[in-house]
């Protein structure tokens, strides 16, 4: 079992910057595929972004070239960086992780994942 716990989400105003985390525990990290998806009040959870095991990374559309995917497997810890932030990216962040066969394996649909956090609210003001 690996536990996934988010940390760093709150209030920005647009064009503003926060970083979330994403910290796991419960089993050696560095095997996994790790995504970020939202989900905005009345709507589907989305995906954000994904970075397999060996860094490989693949962004939404929406969100390319502002957000930013890294991970420390040493740490056991996954990162999304997000930059110009808009109004319309306010949401409920969650983290999820999936054991990959190939660490150049990354994964895009929330049914690929078998493991998720809790979710942090980002709001973006305008």
């Amino acid at each position: 079992q690996v536990q996934l716990v988010e940390s760093g989400g709150g209030l920005v105003q647009a064009g503003g910057s926060l970083r979330l985390s994403c910290a796991a525990s419960g089993r050696t990290f560095s095997n996994y595929a790790m995504g970020w998806f939202r989900q905005a009040p009345g709507k589907e959870r989305e995906f954000v972004a994904t970075i397999a095991w060996r860094g490989d990374t693949g962004y939404a559309d929406s969100v390319k070239g502002r957000f930013t995917i890294s991970r420390d497997n040493a740490k056991n810890t996954g990162y999304l960086q997000m930059n110009s932030l808009k109004p319309e990216d306010t949401a409920v962040y969650y983290c999820a992780g999936t054991r990959s066969l190939s660490g150049s394996y990354y994964y895009k649909r929330a049914d690929e994942y078998d493991y998720w956090g809790q979710g942090t609210r980002v709001t973006v003001s305008s």
